[in-house]
């Protein structure tokens, strides 16, 4: 594990954005195809739009109590997300339409989803330990894990053609290629708890630890670094890669976003509610840092 040089704490402007009051519970964000930032409501079981300039629109899904979690746009220019406690994968166009496609595997609590380079949707099933895959018309397939009990969380496509996802339960982190070829690299310490998982600028794949209050970065051919955080209990919990090459988290425990360069330096900036709970992440339309926090807001962290 290696010791990054001392965490600073710039200024840097944050805004929050209220969305439907604390139940709405914000959870999973990403940037749309029609320049506005999309964002899950768990607790309402809702799919939320919110523009740069902060208005916000919601769609109520069925059932509400699907528990939708991490959303994507797809290659199709709709937003694709999952729903963990229906054990279904939810698209929604930007009008509002929404389509939902239940999984053949009891209790699959899926969980994350990206787009792979194959267009279609890849997604883990945190229940019954296989990662997913879904075409645009809603044929799925499913490829099992070779660990049981490993708790597939975050899935992120690669530079290497490849799909990477986190093993919660596991410690450790997987490659599944397009044929369901499945490769597992150990972490190195054990109760690290791994959730969120991004690639980054350097050509690596960049994780967080929640478990263990670090980030680490893995390369295609399975090298890993580990980076200490300050605060060991911060509770790292989701990370994308930001327009200015470095990758961005958020500190659930800590209520803080945090940034990492390729070398490791840290710099972390506190949210300006308390107890915010900061969960999605992504760069929006605007080159800023964007994150939905449970307490009912989305915040935007400008890096400049």
């Amino acid at each position: 594990m290696k010791d990054p040089p001392m965490p600073s704490r710039p200024t840097a402007p944050i805004a929050e954005f209220p969305v439907s009051g604390r139940d709405a519970g914000p959870y999973g964000i990403t940037c749309g195809p029609d320049s506005a930032l999309w964002f899950t409501m768990v607790h309402q079981g809702r799919i939320g739009r919110i523009t740069t300039a902060g208005d916000v629109t919601s769609y109520q899904l069925e059932p509400a109590s699907g528990g939708p979690s991490i959303i994507t746009t797809g290659p199709d220019d709709a937003l694709w997300f999952t729903e963990f406690r229906s054990h279904r994968i939810g698209r929604i166009t930007t009008t509002g339409t929404i389509t939902s496609f239940p999984l053949p595997t009891p209790d699959a609590g899926p969980f994350g989803i990206t787009t792979g380079p194959d267009d279609a949707l890849w997604f883990t099933e945190a229940g019954a330990d296989r990662i997913g895959r879904i075409t645009p018309a809603g044929h799925v397939t499913e490829f099992p894990l070779p660990l049981p009990g490993a708790f597939p969380s975050a899935i992120a496509a690669g530079p290497d053609g490849r799909l990477w996802f986190t093993m919660n339960q596991a410690n450790a982190i997987g490659a599944i290629d397009l044929d369901g070829h499945v490769t597992v690299h150990p972490l190195p310490a054990p109760d690290s708890a791994p959730v969120g998982i991004t690639a980054g600028a350097d050509g690596a794949m960049w994780f967080v630890e929640i478990g263990a209050g670090r980030i680490g970065r893995i390369t295609p051919d399975g090298k890993i670094d580990e980076f200490a955080l300050p605060d060991p209990a911060s509770r790292p919990h989701a990370i994308t890669a930001g327009a200015d090459g470095n990758c961005w988290f958020t500190e659930w425990g800590a209520n803080r976003i945090g940034r990492i360069t390729p070398d490791g330096r840290i710099d972390e900036h506190d949210l300006p509610s308390p107890s915010s709970e900061p969960h999605g992440i992504t760069r929006g339309p605007d080159g800023a840092i964007w994150t939905a926090l449970e307490i009912g807001t989305v915040a935007r962290l400008s890096p400049h």
